[in-house]
């Protein structure tokens, strides 16, 4: 999962007061910059410390990462370690001041032209001037030789470089939040249907009932069964969701006298009457002769969800594409038995979306069918080229616009940045030499150095407009961007740490991509926990709860919010009874 890049470095204070002092002063830049991203820290407000998490808002004497064990794999660095490997273990005791500012003065008086390494430390400004060559900057200039002459040659020919350039960002010029004003007295269930209107339950409705007549026209007549209606999917909708908020073993486990009972909404329809339309649900009941897709029965549904998503929201500047965190409700496994869990099946599909990294807002989804042939041939495709194809068809909306995608290994290539940024999309990715396509990048910056390096130091090669950095922080982490200048400098800065100097792009990743780890900590528990054996149904009910919690941002982002503060674990109680009937849509009551 990616996660924030936390550090060390940084040195003492003097006096009795100097580590405190510096403590906040640390603070206080670090939410400078934290706020210089653009990043929202009031969208989740469940209880006012949805900040706390982040690595720009560490305030706390212990930091989250410093207590994970972290076992060193300097070759495959993944995101997560960035910040277990910069955090795991204490820093060591720093050398005395003045040796340290000697070092580091000649560490920095590099070349400017062509230099491709820059050594900081504590407050991590960069100093390139020229001058004399000095003892260190020839021990730094041997770190530059990257391989042997013929190699750098032959990089040189493939257009990469070491001379740096001060390059623009991406200009954006869209506005970006909520399309709409929604009135002080809206309630949730009218920000849950900005996106499930009732338009589409109403054709829920009419393919349920369509379903279940031609399985009787088959199977035989089923007397108990009547045609359902609009309240009363509205009810099942509710049910199903009830189980995202009171983390039921079982949907069925309402109307049950055990420990998930629920007698408040269970009185409003009968277990056997929702046990009907479970067994005859559907959304698209029969398939066409022109579907070849294996989610013919849900595509229209996840169609109109993405046009509710487009007309409600824009996203920022700054987006993520990745997997969000779906993984099987730790309490309703705790509560299977193991006969229960060996029947249950390997999820058949992927799940990958493009969310805004400044409200955790979702844009876009895609499902990827792990089995069986598709129209679109994706199952044949090696994961490298099937993750660049999820990546084209996550950005098939986004060109033109100067986005910032930020990607994991899986995704990052050169091939695929250089294809987006013709299309007016600019990127920021980690790169493994493992996982991720390395065609085109230069060897010498895949390849770690035998030579000792110390934190915050790094290389930097570029092609065009295309940034190769290879960062170390007790481990190498390499980054390919488009989106950031190669001579702007950022830190990772801990309160009990200090400072950790790094390129901006590194900054930018770190804190955009934890808060879409802090996303999916704190909503990935709001996913409905029934998990239906057909994939169909799955994918319907991760859609549905990707869409309340896209609608509690939204909620979260108008002036309802300020009528009546609900959390998450609030709005989707209130959401529930609004469904079944049982209260009134004004969220002041």
């Amino acid at each position: 999962m990616m996660a924030e890049c936390g550090g060390g470095g940084g040195g003492g204070g003097g006096g009795i007061g100097g580590p405190r002092k510096k403590a906040l002063s640390l603070l206080e830049a670090a939410r400078s910059r934290y706020e210089s991203l653009q990043i929202s820290d009031d969208v989740f407000g469940e209880s006012g410390q949805d900040s706390s998490g982040n690595p720009f808002y560490s305030t706390s004497a212990d930091s989250r990462s410093s207590s994970a064990a972290s076992s060193e794999d300097e070759d495959e660095p993944t995101t997560s370690s960035i910040s277990s490997s910069s955090a795991a273990a204490a820093p060591p005791p720093p050398p005395p001041p003045q040796p340290l500012a000697r070092e580091v003065e000649a560490a920095t008086e590099g070349p400017t032209r062509g230099g491709g390494v820059c050594c900081f430390q504590g407050g991590g400004r960069r100093v390139p001037r020229a001058g004399a060559t000095t003892g260190g900057q020839r021990q730094l200039q041997q770190y530059q030789q990257p391989g042997p002459m013929d190699e750098e040659d032959e990089e040189e020919r493939g257009g990469w470089t070491q001379t740096l350039r001060d390059t623009p960002p991406p200009r954006f010029e869209d506005t970006s939040g909520p399309t709409r004003k929604m009135p002080p007295s809206s309630s949730a269930m009218d920000f849950f249907q900005l996106f499930v209107p009732d338009n589409v339950l109403k054709n829920m409705v009419v393919q349920t009932n369509m379903y279940a007549k031609k399985f009787q026209e088959r199977f035989g007549s089923d007397g108990a069964w009547a045609e359902v209606t609009l309240t009363e999917m509205k009810a099942f909708l509710g049910y199903m969701i009830s189980t995202s908020i009171y983390h039921c073993e079982s949907v069925l486990s309402i109307w049950s006298s055990g420990f998930y009972s629920n007698k408040s909404i269970a009185l409003v329809m009968s277990q056997s009457r929702f046990e009907k339309i479970l067994k005859y649900f559907h959304v698209v009941a029969f398939r066409s002769s022109q579907t070849t897709h294996g989610l013919y029965k849900i595509q229209p549904f996840l169609d109109s969800l993405q046009y509710g998503f487009d007309s409600a929201f824009r996203p920022s500047q700054t987006q993520v594409l990745h997997e969000p965190l779906i993984d099987e409700d730790p309490v309703f496994i705790a509560t299977c038995t193991e006969r229960e869990l060996r029947k249950r099946k390997k999820r058949k599909f992927s799940l990958w979306v493009r969310q805004c990294s400044s409200t955790g807002f979702i844009s876009q989804i895609y499902v990827h069918l792990k089995e069986g042939g598709g129209a679109d041939g994706l199952d044949t495709l090696k994961k490298p080229q099937l993750h660049s194809m999820v990546a084209k068809s996550l950005c098939r909306n986004a060109a033109g616009k100067n986005y910032i995608i930020f990607t994991g290994p899986s995704i990052t290539s050169l091939p695929l940045f250089e294809e987006f940024e013709k299309q007016g999309i600019y990127c920021c990715g980690l790169l493994s030499s493992r996982k991720s396509d390395c065609t085109g990048l230069p060897l010498s910056m895949l390849n770690n150095s035998d030579i000792p390096q110390i934190r915050g130091q790094y290389r930097i090669k570029v092609k065009g407009n295309m940034s190769l950095i290879c960062w170390y922080n007790k481990g190498p982490f390499r980054f390919l961007t488009n989106a950031y200048s190669p001579v702007q400098q950022g830190v990772i800065i801990k309160r009990k740490s200090g400072e950790i100097p790094c390129p901006l792009a590194v900054e930018a990743f770190a804190a955009h991509l934890s808060y879409i780890c802090k996303y999916d900590d704190k909503y990935s528990k709001y996913f409905i926990s029934h998990k239906p054996n057909k994939t169909w149904q799955q994918v319907f009910w991760f859609a549905i709860s990707i869409a309340i919690n896209n609608a509690y941002i939204l909620y979260k982002m108008s002036e309802a919010y300020h009528v009546k503060r609900y959390s998450r674990a609030q709005f989707g109680e209130r959401l529930v009874k609004e469904l079944l009937g049982l209260e009134d849509t004004s969220p002041s009551h």
